[in-house]
Formats: C-alpha cells, structure tokens, sequence
C-alpha cells in the first residue's frame, strides 16, 4: 500500500501574516540563580514578582547627582533564587507541551552568560529534573494510551512524515530486528543510574483535553552549533581507531512550508520518557564543554533539542490509522540551551578556547540584530531585511520569528558583582525582545468524523468476548478439527466384549482377532492414502520451492537493476545536493550583494531628495530675491525721478535767486551812484533791525524783459496735500519777517503714526546756534510712505534755512585813519554797501543730503 504523506503543522502559505492576524510578544522570564558564597557581593536584587533591580557594585559605582545609579528592569515573571523547578515548568514550559499537543509549534531557549544556570535551568540535577525531562514526562503521561505502533508514522528527508499501514510497519520492525545495529532503548531495560534521577518525576503532569481518536508518535533529535557548524549529536559513525574521522556538519534547507531543518539529521522514534532521555543523555555526553576560569563545564556550543509529535485521526472504524495526508500534522518543539557569553579577558581563554568564545558572542551578536531590526520593524513600520542568514543559530529559527509560533526565553543571571557588565546587556537585550511580537498560531482543522470513535470500538470488542464466553463454544476452527477426529474414530469397527468366563469359550477371541485385522487392515489404508498424500504434497513442496526459487531468480535480477538505478539516483542526488550547496552559497553572495546594492540605493535616494530640495529652495531663493530686487529697482527708481525733479527744481530756484540778487545789486549800486558823496550811510542797531526790517528799493529789472522774480513760497506747490508739522517744544520764537506757515496741516510737538497715516507730507521745525550766535531755522521736509508691514516711513527730500545776520557783523574794509584814494574809496564804499545788502533769504537743496537724510541725524552745516 502507497504510504500517504503528511504535511507540516504550519499553512503553506508562504508569505508574512497580516497586519489584521492576531500576535503575541515574545514571553520573556528571569531566573535568579544564588550565590556560590554567602560572603560574595550581590548586584541584582528582586523586587516584586515582575522586576529586578540592578545596582553597580562598590567598584563600579557610576554616579549621577552624587548617588549612585540603580536600573530597574521588568519581565513577565521573575523567579528568585529559592524557586523550584516544578514552577518554572508549570508556568513557563507547560503551555508549549500543551501547544504541541495540539499541533502548534513552540520555541523555548535559556539566554545568559556563562556560569548564570542555563543548563541546570534546562537538564536539571540529580533528583530535581529541569524542563526537558518534565516537558518529554508530560508529553507522554498525555499520549501514553494513544501511541501508534513503531513505523506507524516515518519521517522522510524532507521534513516532512508519512503514515504507513499496519503491515508495511509490522515488515519495518521485522526488517530492524533482524538488523544488527544497537536498537534503540526500550521501556523495559533498567534505567541508567546516572541520569535515574533526573527523570523520576513525581507529579504526573498531562495535558487535560487530549484527543482520544488520533493515533500519536514521538520523535527525537539532537544537535548542536559549535563554531557556526551544525552537528548531529545521534549520528553513530563507525570507529575507526587507526585513522578516526572528524564528525561531518550537517546543512540547513527549507522545506515546501518554508520551515528550516537540518538534512540528514538522526531522528529517534521514542515510546517512553526514561527511552526519550536515554537518547539524550547520550547525545549530551558528545556535546562540546570545557574548563574556563569562570565555570568548571562551560558549554562551547549551543545544544537545540528537537521534540517532533506527528498525530493522525482514525478512521470511522476506530480501528486503523487514517490514510489521508491532509488529516496529519506534525508539531515541533526546540528546547536550546545557548551557551553563555564571555568576556575572554575574563575567562582567560586562548587557542581553541578563544575562537570558540569568538564565535559564540558573534552568533549571540546577530541573535541580538536580528531582534532589533525585527523591533524596528514592528514598532516603525520599516521593511528592513533581517539578517537571519548571518549565523547558523539564527537561521535555524527563522520560522519562529517570521511564521506561526509561541516563543519562550528564560534568561539566566548570576547576581555576584564580577558579573555585572555582562548582566547588563543581557537585560537590555532580553527587555527589548519583549517588544517583538509573534504571529500566533491557528488551530488545526477538524477531521470531519463522529468523535470517540475508540472507545466505541473498544466497547464493542469487550461485549463480543463476553458473549461468547457466556455461551461457551468455542471458535469455528476448533469445532472443525473436533469433527474430524471423531470422524475418524467412527470409522473403525468397534472393539467386542474382551471379558474370558469360561476356559473352553472359543468365540471370543476369534471376533477379537477379525476385529483387529479389520482394524490393521483400515490403518494400512490410511497409512497407505497419507503416504500418497505426503508424496504429492512433496511434489508440490518441490515444484513450490523450484517456483520460488525461479522467483527469486528473478526478484534478484530486478533487485540487481533496482539496485543500479537506485545508486544512479544516489550519484545524480549528490551531484544535486552538490549543485544545490553552490547554488545557496551564490545565492547568499548574491543576497549579501543585493544588500549592498540596496543600501547604496538608498543612499542615492537620500542624496537625490536632499540635492532636489536643495534645488528647489534655492530656485524659491531666486524668485524671491528676483521679486525683490525689482520691487527695490521699482522704488529706487522712483525715488531718484523725485530725486532729479527735486534737484531741477531747486537748481532753478537758485538760479532765479542768483539773478534776483544781481538784480538787486545793481539796484543798490543805481542807488548809491546817484545820492551825494558827503553823506555817509548810518549803521543801523541790532536792536532796530529787529524791531524794524530794512526796506528794500523797489527798482526796474536792468533786464528789460526779463521774467519776474518768484519769490519764496514754494509751499504753495502742496496746496492741496495734508502737512505733519511738527515742532518740538524746545524751539523758541524768532523775530524774523518771514515765519514758516502751511496750511491745511496738523501741528504736533513729537511725530505719531497716527498723524502720520493721514497725511503725505511731514515737515520738522529746526533750530540750531549758528557760528556768529544767531539762531538758525531749518524746515526739514519730506514724503510720507506705507511700509509693507503696514506701518509709515519718511523720506527726506529737502532743506529750507531761514537765518538772520546782522549787517555790522563784518569787518568793514575803510578806517578814518587811513584814507583811500579815490579809486579804492569807491570799492569801500561798495564794500559797505554789500556788507550792508548781506542780510537775505538763503535757501538750498538737500541734494547732497540725499533721499535718505533723517532729521535725528543732520550733520552740523558748514558756513558758507
């Protein structure tokens, strides 16, 4: 019969779970192991059943604000050094053995550094067993009633299982009986008092809802990773005491489900705990440990425990094992106890010693990476890849993390304070990998058939025996055999009275002789037609084993062609696996290259974004610096056309006053040619300048059609704008004819942007102490704009003086002692007249001023 072939426990699918499925974070816990001495420093101290705290040892004191710093560091349970391992079981093991049961897989590993109790955590010690033992007692207490004969289920190369019929299984065990290979130990052989102990569990654990209608089987196998190889720890090698060969490392593959396993990997099928151990405990005696200076048997590799339950329903009869692949599942659970990381100044190790250290922190190294890229992530949305592939021990347990799984770490610490750097990280690490979260695993599809199919048929069997004993017959076989030998009995004449009463009876003899030849001549017919028989049955004996023998000839023969092709095959698979070993190392090259690959990528990307922004804020720079420096021409050029109409005007007003100033000065000479020479011109007082202005002599432009004189009033250019005068309140009143006067506007003692705002124009009233100590007046005028901020601005445009001097205030040039001749009496007289005439009405552009001249800052104007 076709043996039917199973899948794994996870769905084939082989992409990541959803966002929507339903995840659990990693379960982490902390066991505190005790001191070696009563008098060693303790560092670690437990405080509630949740956290520990972590304190520097009096070395190690890093103080912060004159107090040394203490850390805090929370689990899902933290146990103490008083904790029995019945208690870490129930609540850290046990869920995974029920999980496994019911066709889920789970991962629990021990994590700390070296000489922390990982072992002991995991194997236990003589009379205190530790998680394995009690997770293997556990499993079979469950599916001790319910095991499925040895070769009922066989697993195949691949991962995967197959379920055989009972008579394919009953030639499997035929067939490794007669084998001469050491059979695997039984239930019934004495247990090894070495390891007696630690399997003599008391509680009887079980898992309370087990399905009683599927048929189970165990298997085991143990390996371990040392120096980032895989060893099978089963394997029995052939010993070879003249040349011994080196144990061969074993492979990693994945399967169709994408789960990883180790090829060619020894898998035990054990029926019972004391058999499940044994296979262990001498697995346990070829794993690597040495003498370092902090622990006396530091494990040099990491040990992985492999705990396979392959379970598949019965049929409708309750009799046979279900032939459909669909209906088996095969559940997985890795006990790995990893070995500790070590400081190598510490342990002082060396040669082999410290490439073993080396590789153990560099596989823990990427155990870490691996938690924290998978963190990040979770936690920030990130599609970084996880660099599974960088150690062996990672790679092995990939499907945990990225599949379906329950996930288990129980770290170990030592609390003595030569270990607290170490203890630190360890903390660190084991609180992040409480942030990782795992899809978790669905429940397995129903069979579909009527349940308590087993006991039903067990009933029925009970209740047909009983009946049959209550009736007393006996079975078809015997009643036939009986029937024969009476048969047979009848068939001879029955014997007449033997009894001699008298001595001359002569009757009864002879009827006993004649029966008795009858009877002899019966047996020698018999014997006769048996002899015949015999002889036919010899030939047929002869012609059967000639028949067989042909048959076997030929079964030979085609064992013989069988046997060439099946190690064709075997050559073509190891050229395959050869070809296959090349191919995945390219592929990891590969891989390893596309990273790089990326990771530029990435780069690139970065830089491309940061140069194109970059762009673009210096093209927004641009337009704004455009749009500004034609908003600043615009305003610059308006200013310097008021700038040059200003300056026209006011070099024509100057002009005209150059000419009216001629003009007037001929007037005065007309007027002094003409009056007499003897009378000399009085010089009029200060006093009476002031109290009354010198009358000017109207008199006819020399220039007979020259444009009139325009006087002073240029006010009347802004008739019809709103002035801002302003005159501070320190000014004092003048005397002079001539008084600054605009209509239309708003006086204020200081300038507000109120009264600015409604006006544009501004003029400021100035005063200052001239060189000869008269006051002079400046009208500081401007233009009033809006800012962009929305406030005002003044812009400076022009200046009008308005000063008085007295007309002594010059030396005169003529002395009574000494008289001129009469041609230089004519230049004095001049002389005085000019300096007479000099009092006038000055005023002149702020040109060089220029638009900007604020009046707060006027440079002191130098006399003419």
């Amino acid at each position: 019969m076709k043996a039917a072939r199973a899948k794994t426990p996870r769905r084939p699918v082989p992409k990541k779970p959803s966002n929507t499925s339903l995840k659990d974070p990693v379960g982490v816990y902390c066991r505190v192991r005790p001191l070696g001495r009563p008098d060693q420093e303790c560092c670690i101290e437990v405080i509630s059943e949740t956290t520990v705290q972590i304190h520097p040892p009096d070395g190690y004191r890093v103080f912060r604000n004159g107090e040394y710093r203490e850390t805090q560091y929370s689990f899902k349970e933290v146990f103490g050094t008083l904790v029995v391992q019945k208690k870490l079981f129930d609540v850290v093991a046990k869920p995974l053995v029920e999980d496994l049961i019911h066709g889920k897989n789970g991962l629990l590993f021990t994590y700390g550094v070296t000489g922390s109790g990982k072992t002991h955590t995991m194997t236990g010690s003589p009379g205190d067993g530790g998680l394995l033992p009690r997770c293997l007692d556990m499993i079979f207490n469950s599916i001790g009633p319910f095991q499925a004969k040895r070769f009922v289920f066989k697993l195949d190369d691949k991962n995967g299982v197959d379920v055989q019929c009972e008579v394919d299984a009953l030639l499997e065990r035929q067939k490794r009986d007669a084998m001469p290979v050491p059979k695997t130990p039984s239930g019934k052989r004495q247990i090894d008092p070495e390891f007696a102990d630690m399997i003599n569990v008391q509680d009887h654990c079980k898992v309370e809802e087990v399905d009683e209608d599927n048929v189970y089987s165990v298997f085991v196998s143990y390996i371990e990773i040392y120096n980032n190889y895989i060893y099978d720890l089963l394997e029995e090698a052939p010993f070879d005491p003249i040349k011994p060969k080196p144990p061969q490392s074993k492979t990693l593959r994945e399967d169709q489900n994408h789960n990883m396993y180790v090829t060619g990997c020894t898998e035990v099928e054990v029926k019972s705990t004391e058999e499940a151990f044994e296979v262990f405990w001498r697995g346990q005696k070829k794993r690597r440990i040495a003498n370092t200076q902090l622990n006396r048997e530091s494990s040099r590799s990491h040990s992985v425990f492999i705990i396979k339950l392959a379970q598949a329903p019965l049929d409708a009869d309750g009799d046979n094992v279900l032939q459909e692949k669909e209906q088996i599942t095969l559940s997985q659970l890795s006990l790995v106890d990893l070995a500790g990381s070590e400081r190598t100044n510490r342990t002082k190790a060396e040669g082999n010693r410290l490439r073993e250290a080396g590789n153990i922190n560099q596989s823990l190294m990427t155990l870490r990476t691996c938690i924290e890229v998978l963190r990040e992530n979770q936690m920030y949305g990130t599609n970084k890849m996880v660099p599974y592939r960088d150690s062996k021990l990672t790679h092995l347990f990939k499907n945990y993390f990225d599949g379906e799984g329950k996930v288990r770490m129980i770290v170990c610490v030592n609390p003595k304070a030569e270990d607290y750097e170490e203890s630190l990280q360890v903390m660190r690490f084991a609180e992040m990998t409480q942030e990782v979260e795992v899809a978790r695993p669905v429940d397995k599809p129903l069979c579909g058939l009527t349940p308590g199919r087993r006991f039903r048929n067990q009933a029925f069997r009970e209740e047909l025996s009983r009946k049959l004993e209550i009736r007393g017959g006996p079975i078809n076989g015997e009643t036939e055999e009986q029937s024969v030998s009476e048969m047979l009995l009848q068939s001879f004449p029955p014997l007449p009275s033997c009894e001699l009463l008298d001595v001359n009876d002569d009757q009864t003899l002879p009827k006993l002789i004649e029966v008795l030849e009858k009877r002899h001549k019966l047996r020698q017919m018999l014997s006769e037609e048996f002899a015949k028989n015999v002889l036919a049955f010899k030939t047929m004996l002869q012609e059967f084993d000639s028949s067989v023998v042909s048959k076997e000839n030929y079964i030979q023969g085609k064992l013989s062609e069988k046997e060439k092709i099946i190690a064709g095959q075997k050559m073509e698979l190891e050229r395959l696996e050869k070809k296959t070993k090349t191919l995945e190392y390219k592929i990891e090259i590969l891989e390893k290259t596309a990273t790089i690959y990326e990771e530029d990528k990435r780069n690139l990307q970065q830089e491309l974004e940061s140069k194109s922004q970059k762009l673009q804020r210096q093209a927004s720079d641009k337009r704004r610096l455009e749009a500004r420096l034609q908003g600043m021409v615009a305003e610059t050029t308006m200013k310097w056309e008021k700038e040059c109409e200003r300056r026209v005007a006011a070099k024509q007003l100057e002009m005209q006053n150059k000419l009216w100033v001629k003009d007037e000065k001929l007037k005065q000479l007309k007027a002094i040619v003409t009056e007499p020479k003897n009378e000399k011109p009085e010089r009029p007082s200060r006093e009476r300048d002031r109290e009354k202005p010198v009358q000017r002599s109207v008199s006819p432009s020399p220039v007979p059609n020259a444009p009139p004189v325009r006087l002073r009033h240029r006010r009347s250019r802004s008739a019809g704008e709103r002035w801002v005068d302003h005159k501070p309140p320190s000014n004092l009143p003048t005397e002079t004819v001539m008084q600054p006067h605009v209509p239309h506007a708003i006086t204020v003692a200081a300038a507000s942007e109120k009264a600015l705002a409604k006006c544009d124009k501004y003029m400021l009233t100035h005063q200052e102490l001239a060189s000869d100590g008269e006051i002079e007046t400046k009208l500081i005028k401007g233009d009033v704009f809006k800012t962009r901020g929305g406030g005002q601005a003044v812009q400076f445009t022009e200046i009008e003086t308005l000063k008085q001097e007295s007309p002594t205030g010059r030396k005169r040039r003529s002395s009574p002692s000494n008289p001129y001749p009469p041609e230089e009496a004519a230049d004095s007289e001049w002389t005085d007249v000019e300096t007479r005439c000099s009092v006038a009405v000055e005023m002149r552009a702020g040109s060089t001023l220029g638009p900007g001249y604020q009046h707060h800052a006027q440079p002191k104007r130098r006399k003419p």
